[in-house]
């Protein structure tokens, strides 16, 4: 019999636990053995619940246990997870989490004490909540070499974004309306200041390039200051706004990453991901572009993947070997404003008619966009390629006394 604990009730935790007694049968089934939660760890009382007597609030109770082989992380945040976690691995208990902030800061140190000990520290649940995609990528896609990730990783912008595209409605009043719905937070900061998105972007890059990518080395932008004008000259370009997390081998082997929003094109699939949904977009050499799409959290979806984490580690017997990567000093990931992009511009200017001459006499492959009600002294244009360094220069030499850079977005190809 595996006998296992949940470090935390909350939300994700007490959907771990409900779900072990709604499907004990097909769980035991699958894992090919009997499994029992035997402990949960929360400073919290729930004397009225089923299970009240499973119940501790002394970690050391679990790690000292030596029947306790696999636990479940589901705090969330960095401590006291990352000392519990460590101290388990250290302890021959495997440990699955949820918790995207404790992979993308410490994932290479704790798979390498798992390796060192010969237990698992799994995490299917930190990047895409219901959404199969770690496992996938060390698994299924093993036979490619990825190139390129790219993701909508995060459904509170990206509901808020659908209901600035499809109804109009503008950031502030989409953002209440997701809090109203318990789509965001109170403070949404971690959303929509684009921090949820990076540290899900380093998981999946440090997966698939080999060596962990840190989230102070990817470049970050939100959605706080998109506008309804954005939408419109988006879709007059022909395409829609997405906040993308997005990770690149490029040739020399070293790594461009980043988190901003981005112009894609309304034929992407990644363009018709809408909602709360999440979509992730995988280029192999073999196997071309692959997309994994679905509900990127909540209670259950999220839950589900820990406890088919739970069931993976008690049918094995060994380490996972593909399941890693290699710490790394940050210097892979190169600055983001020396990587070429095309550019979408929304700009001010009281030159009338002489300004789109002076941005065609700087970048003359500039393509005009419009939009309904345009101001007369309202201008968007879509540069081509160039690094943001090359970009800065012109718009510094373009732009005089009255002139103003409104928006600056960065324009992807999927």
């Amino acid at each position: 019999m595996a006998k296992v604990a949940v470090l935390g009730h909350g939300v994700v935790g007490s959907g771990v636990v409900e779900l072990f007694h709604k499907n004990k049968h097909s769980i035991e089934s699958k894992a090919g053995q009997p499994m029992e939660v035997k402990y949960i760890l929360d400073i919290r009382d729930f004397p009225n619940l089923p299970y009240s007597d499973r119940f501790t609030k002394d970690f050391q109770v679990i790690l000292n246990d030596p029947e306790i082989s696999v636990v479940a992380e589901v705090m969330g945040g960095l401590s006291p997870a990352f000392d519990y976690v460590k101290s388990l691995l250290e302890h021959g208990k495997s440990v699955v989490t949820s918790n995207k902030e404790l992979v993308a800061a410490k994932g290479a140190q704790l798979l390498h004490i798992a390796r060192e000990h010969n237990v698992n520290f799994f995490f299917e649940a930190s990047v895409g909540g219901g959404i199969p995609i770690i496992r996938p990528m060390h698994q299924c896609l093993a036979a490619n070499e990825i190139s390129e990730i790219a993701g909508i990783l995060n459904g509170t912008t990206n509901f808020i974004l659908t209901k600035m595209i499809h109804d109009q409605m503008g950031f502030d009043e989409a953002l209440k309306m997701a809090q109203q719905l318990g789509y965001a937070e109170r403070n949404p900061a971690a959303d929509i200041e684009g921090h949820d998105t990076c540290r899900k972007i380093c998981i999946l890059a440090s997966l698939a390039f080999g060596s962990h990518v840190y989230p102070n080395t990817v470049h970050t932008e939100g959605i706080t200051k998109l506008t309804l004008e954005d939408v419109a000259y988006a879709e007059d370009w022909g395409g829609v706004i997405k906040l993308i997390g997005r990770a690149r081998r490029l040739p020399d082997g070293t790594l461009s990453a980043g988190v901003f929003p981005a112009f894609i094109a309304e034929h992407s699939q990644l363009a018709n991901i809408d909602d709360v949904f999440n979509g992730v977009l995988i280029r192999g050499d073999a196997t071309g572009d692959v997309v994994f799409y679905g509900r990127g959290a909540g209670k259950f979806p999220t839950a589900s993947a820990v406890v088919a984490d739970m069931i993976d580690v008690a049918k094995a017997n060994t380490t996972s070997k593909s399941l890693c990567w290699e710490d790394s000093d940050g210097n892979q990931v190169v600055d983001i404003e020396t990587v070429p992009f095309s550019f979408y511009l929304r700009l001010t200017s009281p030159r009338d008619e002489s300004f789109p001459a002076a941005v065609k006499a700087l970048i003359p492959e500039a393509g005009e966009l419009h939009r309904k009600n345009q101001p007369a002294d309202e201008w968007a244009f879509v540069t081509p390629a160039m690094p943001e360094q090359e970009l800065k220069k012109l718009l510094d030499e373009l732009l005089r006394p009255g002139d103003k850079l409104l928006t600056r977005i960065r324009i992807l190809d999927y």
